[in-house]
């Protein structure tokens, strides 16, 4: 599937238009100038869907992807009170930390 070059611009309308639905609030000059950086993506977009792709599997990674494990084996850690002496607020045994996203106690 091959995407056709855009040799035009794309339009100041179009590009106003683009921010709109990305409710982005851009001046003038920026539309001229987005106008410019987004035809250029477009252009690259354009050449990728010109690349020979019939006889390519399709993948999700460029490599082989493997896991490596290894033995999950109990090991001793840093004593508890040692990693609290480094913490800047601590209670009840555990790191205090601000609550975050309004959540309830």
């Amino acid at each position: 599937m091959s995407t056709p070059s855009r040799k035009d611009r794309l339009t100041r309308d179009e590009v106003a238009h683009l921010a709109h639905l990305s409710r982005l609030a851009v001046t003038d000059e920026e539309l001229d100038l987005f106008a410019g950086q987004l035809a250029a993506v477009l252009d690259a977009v354009a050449q990728v869907g010109k690349a020979e792709v019939d006889d390519v599997a399709p993948t999700t990674h460029a490599v082989p992807m493997t896991n490596v494990f290894r033995e999950d084996v109990a090991r001793p850690s840093l004593p508890r009170d040692v990693a609290l002496a480094g913490a800047p607020a601590a209670e009840d045994g555990r790191i205090r930390v601000p609550r975050i996203l309004g959540e309830e106690q």
